[in-house]
């Protein structure tokens, strides 16, 4: 790939402010979310049904409670006029908004585009992965042979992806490189995902041949991992199946154990993870693991460490079958 084309990841604090990043009358804005302001539209129906005759505040909790509001205070704040699109593809929704702000960027649609995911807790939600029986009755633990259930979070990570010939021109800090992208959908059960990781075996290879590397050249993944039985056996499986005899030597952690899974702000947060680590050359861990599951054939990272290692690996996927992989590379 002609090194002006790539996808390269810049601060997006008022440094990029300083350093020419202005209102763009085109700049695409491209966010993912699962329950975007669900919180808003249950506080709308508590008053609703408690106090119907107290109209205070309600029409802005109804007016945010959509999911594309929080883009349009975002592009507000910033003066940004260009195009919007909100992805909600379940626990994958945030590496797919990152992924999708690659290719416009890839295909010579934008020069730049403001991407990521959010997410914030909400009783509704909650309720739903309760119901699952999903929830851990005592801490989250990927990869565990004794895991028992995930843990919820609340987050969100906004990147700005831009050319190399964007940023060079902008004299901006650039914070890493985006190689790769995959998606595939494993139309298997509503929330289980395949018990061999099919759709993510697809996903990461995907992902692996859009950015022209092969496995052994990645020096850690930084897993979906969600502590629940079937999705991390399943993902273990997938790791195992895609690195084949290089899975031994790729290191392995679920950040899910210390953050908690963040839902539609998962794959974006992650994705800052992995820039970090790439940054600072140190590996991320799963900071929960007692007792390995046995088909982890990789090296599972349990306490931070420093590493040398170019290249990073995410995965996210989520119920219905959504699965979605990056590839990042450190920035010299």
């Amino acid at each position: 790939m002609d090194r002006a084309a790539r996808m390269l990841l810049v601060a997006t604090d008022e440094a990029w402010r300083q350093s020419g990043w202005q209102p763009c009358d085109h700049l695409p804005l491209v966010l993912g979310t699962t329950s975007g302001g669900m919180t808003l539209g249950e506080a709308y129906f508590r008053q609703a049904t408690e106090r119907p005759f107290e109209p205070r505040q309600q029409a802005a909790r109804i007016r945010h409670y959509q999911a594309q509001q929080q883009a349009l205070n975002l592009a507000e704040a910033y003066g940004f006029l260009g195009p919007i699109t909100i992805i909600a593809n379940a626990c994958a929704s945030g590496a797919n908004a990152i992924g999708h702000a690659f290719e416009l960027i890839r295909d010579g649609r934008a020069d730049r585009v403001l991407t990521g995911g959010y997410d914030a807790i909400s009783q509704l939600v909650f309720a739903g992965f309760d119901s699952l029986q999903a929830l851990s009755p005592t801490q989250c633990r990927p990869f565990d042979a004794h895991r028992d259930g995930l843990a919820l979070g609340e987050g969100a990570a906004v990147l700005a992806l831009e050319t190399l010939e964007s940023a060079t021109r902008r004299n901006a800090e650039i914070l890493g490189e985006i190689l790769g992208y995959g998606a595939a959908t494993d139309a298997h059960h509503l929330t289980q995902p395949h018990p061999n990781g099919d759709a993510a075996l697809l996903s990461m290879t995907a992902a692996m041949q859009n950015a022209g590397v092969a496995p052994g050249q990645i020096g850690y993944i930084n897993a979906h991992g969600t502590g629940t039985p079937l999705n991390d056996s399943a993902e273990a499986a997938a790791i195992n199946r895609w690195a084949g005899a290089a899975a031994s030597a790729i290191r392995v952690s679920s950040t899910k154990s210390s953050i908690g899974h963040l839902l539609g702000a998962a794959g974006s947060v992650e994705a800052v993870v992995c820039l970090m680590a790439l940054r600072g050359q140190w590996l991320p861990p799963t900071s929960t693991l007692q007792t390995p599951e046995a088909v982890c054939t990789f090296p599972l990272v349990r306490e931070p460490q420093d590493a040398r290692f170019e290249m990073a690996l995410t995965n996210s996927f989520g119920f219905g079958g959504a699965n979605a992989t990056l590839v990042l590379k450190r920035w010299k």
